[in-house]
This record gives structure tokens, C-alpha cells and sequence, in this order.
């Protein structure tokens, strides 16, 4: 290895006492009074030496000024690299960059946004969007069209699949002509997002006397979704509108029971306009307590 192609650990001397230089070039590109104390320099390269100086800006706490001077070979003039602000250990940053759209929730689109998703979004994969293509057992596939001419029979370019029945109308029915379709792991997330909100495990469903299932006020939906989704359509209810698990419930079940209301006591009746006689011996002719020579002379209380 030649002496050119290797680099010098030992930081060059006269880079090093060009520290005169170095401040006179932070400090015309900073404001006054903004450059402080030298804090040392570090060798970059051969005769290449960066020097670090404070920064006194209370906005970039932390930074530091580095100023990179450097001098050609067998020169002794030590000329200017570059000037820049950078951070120390302790600086003051602001937060990691991250992309919008990892930073958007759900609700914060209004009206007028646009939110373009990606071509590589794990929601979605491609929907079916070739030309029909014949059954194998067809008269117009390929194979029967070789075993007809093998049999010496005709087959005519002017038939044509039929509209009703074909593969275009099965996937127009089933929505699958779109561009791109939902996905197995973006149904199953959509699912999950909509059973959290409206599950058998919200508080709404544990208290409920029954579940949806069993509610007049579900609408059903086709496809996949509808063996575990509807809709409520209880205007009173806390989902209205909503898709809702089968297994949620709430108090607007269609079948819920009513409760009968406690019987209310008849007021009391008060007579004040008249006095009650309550006699201190029964009377003779009551019949429920024999009459005796004593109860006739006796005074009040027992003798």
C-alpha cells in the first residue's frame, strides 16, 4: 500500500492552530455574539481538521458550530472547508420525521381530502378484470373445439358466451370488476376494528338482555361480513346506522322484556274533624271475652 492511499490518524498541526481562522469564519455565518468558547477538534482526514466552537443561541441548545479547515499538500496556507450547525450529545431535536400516512387516525379526513392508498396496500389486492374464459367443458373451449375437429364436426367463430351465466356477470355481481378488491387481511382487520366498537365485549353488550342476533331492528348483509355483521336500524339504540357485531346487544333489543311497575300503596285516609273511643274494657255484648263478677267492680288495670 503506497504512502498516497493511506491516511494519517495524527491531526494535521497547522489545521490544528488555525483556530483564528475557524471562529472568523462561524462567526460571519452566525449572528453576533452567538459563537462561544472553542470546545476542540477532530481530525477528518489527511491535513482535513474540523474544529467545534459553542453555541450560544438559546433556540439550539445543545449544537455546536463546526467549522472544517484543510491546506493541499506541501502547502502552508490553511484555507476554508465548510461551516455548519450541528447537534451535539445534549441538543435539543425536534421528533423523527414520520410519514402521513402513519400519522393519520380515523376521523381526521373532512370534507374536500383526498386520502390515495398505496399500491402495495396490504387491504387491498387486485380484482379480476380479464376476459371470460370457457369452462374446459364447454363447447367453446379450446379442448372441445380440438376433439369436435378431431370427430370431423364444425364449430363456428360466431358463437359466443353467453352474457347470462358468464364469468363477467358472476364477478360484476359479486363486485369483483373493481380495480382492486379487500383483501383477506384487510376484511379481517376491518372486522376486528368493527367488533371492538360494537362486540360482545363492550359494556353496552355485557348488560344487554339479549343479543342482536335474536333483534327485529337487524338489518342482515350479504357476503362473509353478514354471517358475524348488521346493521342496527334502532333509531333509539346507541348503534343506529352502525354495523354491529352479531353478538352485541343493547337495551333497544326488539324483544327485550318489559318490566311491570311496582304497585303503588293507596294514600292513607286522615279523618281530623272527628275523635276515635277507644274503650278500656270490651264491651258485653262483643262475645270475645267472657264478662266476670271481677271485670264489672274492677278499676283500671288488673286486680
Amino acid at each position: 500500500m503506497s504512502a498516497a492511499t493511506t491516511r494519517s490518524r495524527t491531526p494535521d498541526r497547522l489545521c490544528v492552530e488555525a483556530v483564528d481562522l475557524a471562529r472568523a469564519s462561524a462567526e460571519e455565518a452566525a449572528a453576533p455574539g452567538v459563537v462561544g468558547a472553542h470546545l476542540g477538534a477532530v481530525s477528518e482526514g489527511d491535513r482535513v481538521v474540523t474544529h467545534f466552537f459553542e453555541c450560544k443561541d438559546p433556540a439550539y441548545r445543545g449544537w455546536r458550530w463546526a467549522v472544517t479547515v484543510t491546506r493541499a499538500s506541501r502547502a502552508k496556507n490553511v484555507t476554508l472547508d465548510e461551516t455548519v450547525l450541528l447537534p451535539g450529545d445534549d441538543a435539543l431535536l425536534a421528533p423523527e420525521w414520520v410519514p402521513w400516512s402513519e400519522r393519520l387516525r380515523p376521523g381526521d379526513m373532512g370534507p374536500g381530502d383526498l386520502l390515495p392508498t398505496d399500491a402495495e396496500d396490504l387491504r387491498l389486492e387486485q380484482g379480476w378484470s380479464g376476459e371470460d374464459a370457457p369452462p374446459p367443458n364447454s363447447v367453446f373451449s379450446s379442448e372441445m373445439a380440438e376433439l369436435v375437429e378431431a370427430e370431423d364436426a364444425d364449430v363456428t367463430d360466431r358463437a359466443v358466451v353467453p352474457v347470462r351465466g358468464s364469468i363477467t356477470s358472476v364477478a360484476e355481481e359479486l363486485g369483483m370488476r373493481r380495480a382492486r378488491v379487500l383483501s383477506r387481511y384487510g376484511l379481517h382487520s376491518a372486522a376486528d376494528r368493527w367488533d371492538e366498537s360494537f362486540g360482545a365485549k363492550t359494556p353496552m353488550a355485557q348488560a344487554a338482555p339479549a343479543s342482536c342476533v335474536s333483534c327485529g331492528f337487524l338489518v342482515a348483509i350479504g357476503g362473509s361480513l353478514g354471517q358475524a355483521f348488521g346493521i342496527c336500524a334502532n333509531e333509539f339504540g346507541p348503534a343506529d346506522g352502525r354495523l354491529v357485531s352479531l353478538s352485541y346487544g343493547c337495551g333497544g333489543h326488539s324483544e327485550a322484556a318489559v318490566m311491570p311497575k311496582p304497585p303503588r300503596p293507596a294514600p292513607p285516609v286522615l279523618d281530623s274533624m272527628a275523635s276515635d273511643e277507644f274503650h278500656l274494657r270490651p264491651s258485653p255484648d262483643s262475645g270475645s271475652v267472657p264478662v266476670t263478677d271481677e271485670d264489672v267492680f274492677a278499676d283500671l288495670g288488673h286486680s
